[in-house]
């Protein structure tokens, strides 16, 4: 990973104050690098049945995977319809395939290496991004992931939402902060790059709340964070809790704020692969000035060099875990 420096502006070559998906990939591999979401027709431990049902009461339909392919289509024929959609915004570049939809660890060894290895071989293909759950890591899985990085590009995307008990309860996600930090720990052990997501804006949080998860994250080993806006989509558990009270839309500026000041406080050289995030518009509710994300990206560029701040300034090292 590029040296990055603590405490002083260390981002100079492409005009932002925080370490970004598209530069750290461009220093990784001297071009441009894009995913290609697909959506290998796994479930969710949540859903069904497993640990609980319903699902995460913000999760759509499609399992967070809206933009992704189409579940009845081979991995093959899915990595070549996005990678075309694609092209039209990028001509060049190479391609990660991502398994962005649902939870992509929870299944039998042998499906999950059916579906990895279909994407492997697809053409162009550098890599590997794998979206699941911490609860989903069980040995002989953990195992063929480490054997995968050695012979791939490979990131897994463990997605936390919160560190909060309470919240994660109203939200159902069926698992708690110690299983997260113990399956960090697992991919860890292999040199495995981590991603950890979480959510802003979730029912009945805080500025204090959200922050305490910026800062939970800090201390962890993960080589990337996603941020993203809670989104209320239509027929979603999430809108009975919506008509209760239980939440209220973030207001766009007070994103803005809360975002620069969770960048203030995480490593320098965590990779931030999302600091927003946009739903389909069919399905929104709300908050809907989200659907302008460029509004919301430049805003943020903006609020840090307003304060003349930048990602990992208030970031203290020391209080962190041994990495």
């Amino acid at each position: 990973m590029t040296d990055i420096k603590t405490n002083e502006f260390p981002f100079p070559s492409d005009g932002k104050r925080y370490y970004t998906w598209n530069r750290f990939l461009r220093d990784e591999f001297g071009c441009k690098v894009y995913k290609v979401a697909l959506d290998a027709g796994f479930d969710c431990p949540n859903r069904d049945g497993t640990v609980a049902f319903g699902g995460c009461t913000f999760c759509s339909a499609a399992g967070s995977g809206d933009f992704a392919g189409d579940r009845v289509d081979p991995i093959p024929v899915q990595f070549d319809i996005i990678k075309e959609k694609m092209q039209h915004k990028w001509k060049d570049g190479k391609t990660m395939a991502y398994f962005q939809a649902y939870t992509n660890t929870h299944a039998p060894l042998p499906v999950l290496k059916e579906k990895f290895e279909a994407a492997l071989a697809c053409e162009g293909v550098m890599g590997l991004s794998i979206a699941t759950r911490p609860d989903c890591l069980p040995d002989d899985v953990v195992e063929y992931l480490a054997e995968l990085n050695e012979r791939t590009y490979l990131w897994v995307e463990l997605g936390l939402q919160t560190v909060h008990e309470r919240t994660a309860n109203l939200i159902n996600r069926a698992h708690d902060y110690a299983t997260y930090v113990e399956g960090v720990e697992k991919l860890r052990k292999h040199g495995i790059r981590v991603c950890t997501h979480i959510i802003n804006g979730l029912p009945l949080e805080d500025y204090a709340m959200m922050m305490e998860t910026a800062r939970e994250v800090a201390k962890l080993d993960v080589q990337a964070i996603k941020i993203h806006l809670l989104h209320l989509l239509k027929g979603t558990p999430l809108v009975k809790q919506y008509e209760k009270g239980m939440l209220e839309f973030m207001d766009k500026d007070a994103y803005i704020n809360l975002v620069a000041d969770q960048l203030e406080v995480i490593p320098p050289d965590m990779v931030v692969q999302r600091i927003t995030g946009d739903g389909p518009i069919d399905l929104m509710i709300g908050p809907m000035w989200s659907v302008n994300k460029w509004e919301v990206l430049n805003g943020i560029d903006a609020e840090l060099k307003r304060r003349g701040s930048w990602q990992g300034k208030f970031y203290k090292p020391e209080e962190a875990e041994t990495k």
